[in-house]
């Protein structure tokens, strides 16, 4: 008995020095441009498989067909996949082609996967295959309008695909616009190239809530909000990625381009939705109590006054905070929310914003949200 496991033994030594020397020799070839052995690539796949499925039971999954939300999805996957994934009925770049493994083709592969699954893959990445994990882990809410839009993407021809990225905006060079001053403003061809597809070029988000609108914003604000994207101070898996490739004099063109332009005159509010939602009386009874909250606050809750930075009227800016009248109020609420769970960063004055929004509760997020949304109406 001894003896036969001594024999294992040493056979197992044999092997593990064996496998050494061929790892240390570097026969081992690597290249790309072979690809996998067929084995190699059954148990690559079948193991990444067995793990996404395994690490996605139980994530629950939000309701996925709301337009604005595969809007945003779509938004975000023409910033960051569309570069290995490509779009409907175009052909990949041909480097693209030589990577080992190529990156899937999503009109196949994504009616295969549940949405936890590619909410997992999207949200972690795969170890060895070149898909990265998203850049900001805390930012599920930018991760789930990706899974929405994937869910359409098998559907989508490519004129559908242009037109849930970039709505009406056409990518055409020397345009101009009205600023609020009443000349003719011309559009930076960033703007052209990568934020009209989520902000126009006018400024106004698309008329979705799902993204701010910038027209006549505080440039300062702007200015430091792209900054902090830049340097990954402000927590964004999409808009870290396009401020990282903006230079000082970039950013600074772009803050002063939409701080320029006139703001929303809302005769609207929230794309229509809220008036469809509550009567009447609950909205004046809603603006009512975000009214007093913004000009109060909540003092048994520890709640400041919201009107001592960000002002009611839209008098000049005297510091580098946002001015949230005619803001949309998902965007508001969810920027409150994100305070609240240390998940949205930001510039130096960040910071002031978890003591000033900890205490409020949902309903009076989605009160003093409502109230700066439809101050324009009121005015």
């Amino acid at each position: 008995m001894k003896r036969r496991w001594k024999i294992i033994g040493t056979l197992g030594l044999v092997a593990v020095i064996g496998g050494a020397l061929v790892v240390v020799s570097g026969v081992i070839p690597v290249k790309a441009s072979s690809g996998h052995w067929e084995i190699t690539r059954w148990f690559l796949n079948f193991t990444k498989e067995r793990s996404v499925a395994t690490h996605s039971t139980g994530i629950k999954v939000p309701d996925l067909e709301d337009r604005a939300l595969i809007i945003k999805g779509a938004g975000h996957y023409e910033t960051g996949c569309r570069v290995c994934h490509g779009k409907p009925d175009s052909v990949r770049p041909r480097l693209v082609s030589l990577m080992t493994p190529q990156p899937p083709d999503l009109q196949k592969i994504v009616p295969q996967r549940e949405p936890q699954e590619l909410f997992y893959v999207v949200k972690h990445g795969i170890k060895m295959t070149g898909m990265p994990a998203w850049p900001e882990l805390k930012r599920d809410d930018e991760i789930w309008p990706v899974v929405a839009f994937l869910l359409q993407y098998s559907e989508l021809d490519l004129a559908e695909y242009d037109e849930l990225v970039w709505g009406e905006h056409q990518k055409q060079s020397d345009q101009s616009i009205d600023s609020a001053e009443g000349t003719s403003l011309p559009v930076p061809h960033l703007v052209i190239e990568e934020c009209a597809g989520c902000h126009g070029v006018d400024g106004q988000g698309r008329g979705l809530g799902v993204f701010p609108r910038l027209a006549g914003q505080n440039e300062a604000y702007l200015r430091v909000s792209l900054e902090a994207y830049h340097h990954d101070n402000r927590l964004s898996g999409t808009m870290e990625v396009i401020a990282s490739r903006m230079n000082q004099k970039e950013i600074q063109e772009i803050s002063r381009y939409y701080s320029r332009l006139p703001p929303f005159p809302s005769k609207e509010n929230q794309n229509g939705e809220a008036s469809s939602n509550r009567d009447s009386e609950a909205e004046v009874a809603s603006f009512e109590r975000g009214a007093e909250i913004a000009a109060e606050g909540i003092a048994d809750q520890d709640v400041p006054a919201c009107a001592d930075c960000h002002s009611t009227t839209r008098k000049p800016f005297k510091n580098a905070y946002p001015t949230l009248i005619g803001q949309y109020q998902d965007y508001l609420a969810l920027q409150i929310k994100l305070f609240q769970n240390r998940n949205r960063g930001g510039s130096k004055s960040a910071n002031l914003m978890h003591a000033a929004v900890d205490g409020l509760k949902p309903d009076q997020i989605r009160d003093v949200s409502y109230y700066y949304s439809v101050l324009p109406d009121k005015e």
